[in-house]
């Protein structure tokens, strides 16, 4: 591989980004079409149902005849099934492109090199693994779905100087200030799903929508053991999809609000994670509470940590934060009065 093919597929990465928080559970992928050094097409997949990456890249060519000439750059190899739309390796093979530059394999069963053997059936010659470690950063999520089998987790909390989440009596605190409120809220539309446990929407009552930044509102979760929430509890207002897991209520949907009932006798975490992946839900934000957070920390179900604590802040007693394990600090930020650490998992 030449530096001007990485130059081309880095192209497609970047296009391919620009789906973030629109494709799932999709993945985000990016589509670069070349005739002579020069740039003739390229497109991304915009949108959960919508044209792929490879249809959107052709349909921009004003010059199809070159395409027999020309070399085709993907993230992510092209797919070989009907789902929502026709399979792009068939597009590229009907399009009679020379030869096809992949990233990254796909790990979904469904495609998994079915869709390189299509292509190098017909005479086109097919290279991957180009920048295959920026593909896998950019679509941890999706890989992370179909080789761990279970949705990428991020949590994240804010905690006072001195290390304290909530007051004595779990009473909410504004810890964090706007900065980081819209910063987590924009985090909310790049991920498919939210999930909270059982005391953090009994005394926060949070409606785990998207308030301070554009985009769509994710699939919100709560673990909710014995049925404890109120019927007024904003969580069960059926104003967006809600997946309550429980023990008491058999599998039940009213509108947005859908209860699955989990068994006593096996764990909890691994059910729900389980069912989630069997929803084809890809990411999950975990924002609370301390009990919830604490258990994926310490059974190591977790892939990256935000946490946001504020120098300026301290409350002698309460509700303590979550203990950090398994985690590696990447980097550290400010953000007005908060300090944001990221963790990725060790």
């Amino acid at each position: 591989m030449t530096s001007a093919d990485e130059l081309y597929m880095r192209r497609a990465l970047e296009l391919a980004a620009l789906g973030r928080g629109s494709t799932s559970p999709n993945p985000m992928v990016g589509c670069v079409i070349v005739h002579d050094n020069r740039i003739i097409g390229e497109g991304w997949h915009r949108q959960y149902g919508g044209p792929h990456a490879e249809v959107n890249a052709i349909n921009s060519v004003t010059e199809k005849h070159l395409l027999p000439h020309s070399r085709v750059y993907v993230t992510l190899e092209p797919c070989s099934h009907y789902g929502k739309t026709p399979p792009c390796a068939d597009l590229l093979i009907n399009s009679q492109v020379r030869d096809v530059v992949i990233c990254n394999t796909d790990p979904n069963p469904q495609v998994a090199g079915r869709g390189i053997r299509k292509m190098q059936e017909v005479g086109i010659q097919v290279q991957t693994g180009l920048l295959e470690q920026e593909g896998l950063e950019l679509n941890k999520r999706f890989f992370t779905l179909h080789t761990l089998k279970r949705p990428y987790l991020i949590l994240k909390w804010a905690e006072t100087a001195d290390g304290f989440v909530a007051g004595v009596q779990c009473e909410q605190l504004q810890i964090s200030g706007s900065l980081a409120k819209r910063l987590v809220h924009k985090w909310r539309t790049e991920e498919q799903a939210i999930m909270v446990g059982t005391r953090t929407a009994l005394y926060d009552n949070p409606r785990l929508n998207v308030r301070h930044w554009p985009g769509r509102n994710p699939l919100r979760i709560v673990i909710d053991r014995q049925l404890q929430l109120p019927p007024h509890t904003m969580l069960l207002d059926k104003s967006q999809p809600t997946v309550v897991y429980n023990y008491l209520k058999q599998e039940e949907a009213h509108e947005n609000l859908h209860y699955v009932q989990l068994s006593q006798e096996q764990d909890l975490l691994t059910q729900v994670l389980q069912d989630l992946h069997a929803r084809n839900v890809v990411s999950v934000l975990v924002e609370g509470g301390t009990y919830l957070l604490d258990s994926l920390l310490q059974a190591g179900l977790w892939d990256e940590a935000f946490v946001f604590r504020n120098s300026a802040k301290a409350i002698g007693a309460g509700i303590k934060a979550p203990a950090m394990v398994y985690g590696k600090l990447q980097s550290t930020q400010t953000l007005g009065t908060d300090l944001l650490f990221h963790y990725h998992r060790t």
